[in-house]
């Protein structure tokens, strides 16, 4: 059994849904059936939502919220996002069997008044993530985001390889795969980028369409950071390095902070606009997160 988790913008509830989810009492019931099973996070259209599935993650816990009485929250792991959003209906249907019984689609609003938690089947959840994946997952992107035959072992090439209907029964699989996941993760950071390092403004990309771009965390994920385009810049091989090790960092303000007596002096031409802002993506929402950045700064500092 898996679940929907609905999330509003501005709810006005404690969510961090990399992390957290916070609900009122009367969804607890729900919530606990669910844990150490995974959910879909849905978008509803209210209060500016997408009307859309947008990311999956494993419920690990229910706690209750000592400081306000009649709610919880569910601790969160494994989160990610997905390609795109995944429409709420699709060719008319929708991706939740359940509905499929509300005969009068102007009601179905009505049907989940109260269900923001809520069941579904394996197989609804499957044919929603895979379909969330589906850029990652699609052989003409296998150069570009490192997923053909030279950077990929046996198992994830079988995966790969699979048709559309055997991978949504392995989907757990694809979710908990490691090469899958990080080229997932390159093609949202670098694509938010327009595949050019954040430090140096350097874009190449090649004939494969692969970005000479890497995707870097700024929270690492061995350290316990979410797959999110805001805990993620795109960066050139050498850049990465450096900032994978704190010796360079980023101010509140988006520009560069450099370790100069750890950093080699052939390299700090690299910073040469060391005081301007660093390359942002166009859409504002997808800058680093302030929080990650802190983190990030606060090694280097230690260093």
């Amino acid at each position: 059994m898996k679940g929907i988790f609905d999330t509003k913008r501005d709810s006005g509830y404690d969510d961090e849904i990399a992390f957290r989810y916070h609900f009122p009492k009367q969804y607890r019931v729900v919530a606990e059936v669910l844990v150490g099973s995974r959910i879909v996070y849905r978008e509803p259209q209210r209060n500016g939502g997408r009307r859309a599935y947008v990311a999956t993650a494993k419920v690990v816990a229910i706690d209750g919220d000592v400081s306000r009485p009649g709610h919880a929250y569910a601790a969160m792991a494994e989160y990610r996002e997905f390609d795109e959003p995944v429409p709420f209906v699709r060719d008319g249907r929708y991706w939740e069997t359940a509905l499929l019984s509300v005969s009068d689609p102007s009601r179905v609003g009505a049907f989940l008044q109260g269900k923001s938690i809520r069941t579904i089947s394996d197989s609804d959840f499957a044919a929603i993530v895979r379909a969330g994946l589906s850029e990652t997952l699609a052989a003409d992107n296998a150069v570009r985001l490192e997923l053909d035959p030279r950077h990929v072992d046996g198992p994830t090439q079988e995966l790969l390889d699979l048709p559309e209907v055997e991978q949504e029964r392995r989907i757990e699989q694809i979710l908990m795969n490691r090469k899958i996941r990080e080229a997932s993760f390159r093609r949202k950071v670098c694509d938010a980028y327009d595949s050019r390092c954040a430090i140096t403004g350097l874009r190449i990309v090649n004939g494969g369409g692969k970005s000479e771009a890497q995707a870097a965390h700024i929270w690492s994920v061995a350290d316990g950071g979410p797959d999110l385009v805001q805990n993620g810049i795109a960066l050139s091989a050498t850049v990465h390095w450096l900032f994978d090790r704190h010796l360079i960092s980023l101010t509140d303000d988006y520009r560069i902070l450099v370790s100069h007596n750890k950093v080699p002096s052939e390299l700090r031409t690299l910073f040469a606009k060391q005081m301007d802002r660093i390359h942002l993506p166009a859409d504002e929402k997808l800058w680093p997160h302030p929080a990650y950045v802190a983190r990030h700064r606060n090694r280097f500092s230690s260093l």
